[in-house]
């Protein structure tokens, strides 16, 4: 699953901002209860610049949001782009700009522009746009600069 999952991230993050680096197999002996020998074990790869290692621990270990990849994005051509990617290809939409892939992985999806806003040193216009965001799955950078304006 680690292979698919890095291969697919490959995918919908386009060559130039992921990289697999390595893969290495599981061992022939040492016990592994989730591994048959020869299985892809660790996967070292890069998601958006940031080096990852990603290991096949079975069924024992499962996704969290404990831990998740955020995507800053430009615009809201490049939000959807990112969002898409991951919903319509077996993903489940979450609220706030967070998401998941089809292996259950949680992606946060946040535009530059929503960040901008919620930490707008005009306390009122943030939690306009804080409140606004509260309601959306998608990030819609239109409406949380409306409601930032007020």
């Amino acid at each position: 699953m680690v292979r698919r999952h890095c291969r697919r991230s490959r995918a919908v993050l386009r060559e130039n901002l992921s990289r697999l680096i390595r893969e290495r197999a599981a061992p022939r002996a040492g016990g592994l209860s989730v591994s048959h020998e020869g299985d892809v074990l660790v996967v070292e790869f890069t998601v958006l610049g940031i080096p990852c290692l990603g290991l096949n621990g079975g069924p024992a270990f499962k996704h969290s949001e404990a831990f998740s990849f955020q995507v800053a994005t430009a615009d809201q051509a490049e939000t959807d782009r990112y969002w898409n990617a991951i919903v319509n290809n077996g993903g489940q939409e979450s609220d706030c700009g967070w998401c998941k892939d089809r292996w259950g992985l949680s992606w946060q999806i946040t535009p530059v522009a929503l960040t901008r806003a919620v930490t707008d040193p005009d306390r009122a216009a943030a939690k306009r746009a804080f409140d606004a965001m509260m309601q959306m799955r998608k990030i819609d950078i239109a409406a949380i600069e409306a409601a930032r304006r007020g």
